[in-house]
Order: structure tokens, then C-alpha cells, then sequence
């Protein structure tokens, strides 16, 4: 895949605006809009485009006129991509889970490291991030898990102080003898129907359970250690990337587009609108969120929290830092 330049990527951001942004994403099937390269033929040209994201791709006949993409906005080529439906990527249901016991990481380990299954006793499973560690001044250290609201919070249902497990409870992981953490912070998410979905201002889906240093090491499994972060303007369609998650294990891929905006099913007839997002080709599947996703060199790139069968979404790592005030050892 090719890289974008900073320069290419700002002339595209200028044509997403607020307003071009509302009107496509109320064209039908579509779910999303971001800035990435042009596709033809099923392979990537060298022409920065302002892509659309839709459920399946329709025969132009088959549309309205209004729900037609304009080839061309303000100069800006356009392109509209199939991903299907964009969910988050927890464990599901236990009688629906893959089993793969050659990759899943589903045991219980300790200490805890990146990439091991994961989650609050409510929910299925995720996966533990990275460690991460307290930004503020304080003299005392604090060490904690890093992972998606959704995995630790049970998408803002849960209470600060509750038990995290390791593993999860899909991999058989109970209260109190698997308990590794507790509920410190998350940043709560705008879900449908008690937002408006045109009001929502999502940009991470991210929480953080303190646990001890006995009991928590900062190696992400398969992957190494954390080398410091990536900041959002310097973050290239084209990068290679890698993760360790749940359920893929170690997987590698590509950054698609980026600065997209997604709308995201969150089960229970709940969506959210997720602004500021990374599109990577598709390197997860259920119980992965929450993995940390990291560039060549290890350095923090994104935190995985929903895909589909032909994409992955990350939250920019820098914006995770920024809200929750933590930063990598």
C-alpha cells in the first residue's frame, strides 16, 4: 500500500467537513467516511480519496439518486469500499466462540502480559492492551491494564472498583481466585438510543484496571515491549502494524485510512459514532479488543476495539493517553 503525505492527507481533511461528512453519512448502507487511498480494480492507485465506507456495495442503478457518492467533492477524488457491518470485538456469546487452541490466548497467566484474554465478570472477553502506567504527579506509581470500555466496563455499565478476571469468563475465569485488577477509569461512550447519533463525540472506547506490579508485566506477548507512541499527525496510511490479541494471536497488516469516522454496533440495538479513527486491513476477530496495536519498531500506534470481516478500528493511542492520563513504561 502506499504511503500518504501529511500535505495529501490535509487536502483531503479540508473537503471532510462537517457538512460534507452529515450529508454522506446519511446515504443509505453507508457506515463510515475516511481518508485513504483510491482503489481500482481492487488494487490501490497512488491518489489520495475521501472513502466511503458502506454495509455492501450496490450497482449504481440499484440506487436512489440522493444516496449516490459524487465521484469527485471540491477536487477531492472519492471511492466507496464494502466492509459490512463495523462491530466491537469482544468475546460474544460462549456457545458462538472459534476454537483455536494452538493460538488463542485464553489461559491464565501470570503475571498478566499484552495480548491475554481479559475482561470484566459481565462480559464474555477481551484482551489486556498493554501495561500502562499513571501520567500525573503524583510520587506514587500506579501500574494498571489497559483495554476498551467495552472489555472493562462493560460498555459504561460497570462501577469503578469492580473486579477484573484473567482470563475472561467465556475461558473460565471466576471471582475472586481470578480477579488480577480493579476498575480505575473509563471514558464513558455516547450510544444510541439516549444520544442522538448526530450528537455523539466519541474518539476512544478505553478503560484502565489498577492491579499490582507482582501481578502485571509490561511485555506484550509475541510482540516486545512498548517503544514509546506514535502522535496522531505523524500516524501514515501504508504502515505496517502488528498485534497480539485473545483470539488471532499475532497477526500483522497495513493502516488503510485514517481520521475516519465510523458508526459502530454495540449489540443491544445500540450504535455509536466514533470520530478520529484508524482503518487497518482486517488483523482481528471477537474477544480482541483492547489489543494494543504497534507499528516495526514497537511504538504504540492504536487501540483495537471493533472491526468487521474485511476491516479493523483502532482509537488513536494518543488520544487514549490524553483522556485516561497514562503513558507506557
Amino acid at each position: 500500500m502506499p504511503h500518504l503525505s501529511r500535505q495529501e492527507v490535509d487536502r483531503v481533511r479540508k473537503v471532510k467537513s462537517k457538512q460534507n461528512e452529515d450529508t454522506i453519512l446519511r446515504k443509505e448502507n453507508v457506515v463510515g467516511l475516511g481518508i485513504g487511498i483510491k482503489m481500482k480494480n481492487g488494487k490501490p492507485t497512488d491518489k489520495p480519496a475521501l472513502i466511503t465506507y458502506v454495509t455492501k456495495k450496490e450497482p449504481l442503478k440499484n440506487l436512489k439518486d440522493e444516496d449516490v457518492v459524487p465521484e469527485v467533492i471540491e477536487g477531492v477524488d472519492t471511492d466507496v469500499i464494502e466492509i459490512g457491518i463495523p462491530t466491537i470485538e469482544n468475546g460474544g456469546k460462549a456457545d458462538t466462540m472459534r476454537t483455536l487452541p494452538s493460538n488463542e490466548l485464553s489461559s491464565r497467566v501470570r503475571p498478566v502480559k499484552g495480548g491475554w484474554s481479559v475482561g470484566h465478570p459481565d462480559i464474555t472477553a477481551g484482551t489486556a492492551g498493554a501495561i500502562v502506567f499513571n501520567r500525573d504527579e503524583s510520587s506514587q506509581v500506579k501500574y494498571y491494564i489497559l483495554s476498551n470500555n467495552h472489555v472493562l466496563a462493560n460498555s459504561n455499565r460497570a462501577s469503578i472498583g469492580d473486579p477484573i478476571i484473567q482470563p475472561g469468563s467465556v475461558d473460565g475465569g471466576k471471582g475472586p481466585e481470578d480477579q488480577v485488577a480493579t476498575l480505575s477509569r473509563f471514558i464513558p461512550i455516547d450510544l444510541t438510543p439516549d444520544v442522538r447519533l448526530e450528537d455523539h463525540d466519541n474518539v476512544v472506547d478505553a478503560a484502565i484496571a489498577e492491579g499490582s506490579i507482582q501481578e502485571l508485566d509490561r511485555e506484550v506477548y509475541w510482540s516486545g515491549y512498548v517503544k514509546g507512541w506514535i502522535p496522531k499527525e505523524s500516524v501514515e496510511v501504508g504502515t505496517r502494524i502488528k498485534k497480539t490479541g485473545r483470539t488471532t494471536g499475532y497477526t500483522t497488516g497495513e493502516i488503510l485510512a485514517v481520521d475516519a469516522t465510523l458508526d459502530i454496533n454495540f449489540g443491544n440495538n445500540q450504535v455509536a459514532r466514533f470520530h478520529d479513527q484508524i482503518l487497518t486491513s482486517n488483523i482481528s476477530e471477537g474477544g480482541d479488543s483492547g489489543s494494543l496495536v504497534t507499528d516495526s519498531e514497537n511504538r504504540a500506534v492504536g487501540l483495537l476495539f471493533a472491526g468487521s470481516p474485511q476491516v479493523t478500528i483502532l482509537n488513536h493511542i494518543e488520544n487514549v493517553k490524553n483522556l485516561l492520563n497514562i503513558d507506557f513504561m
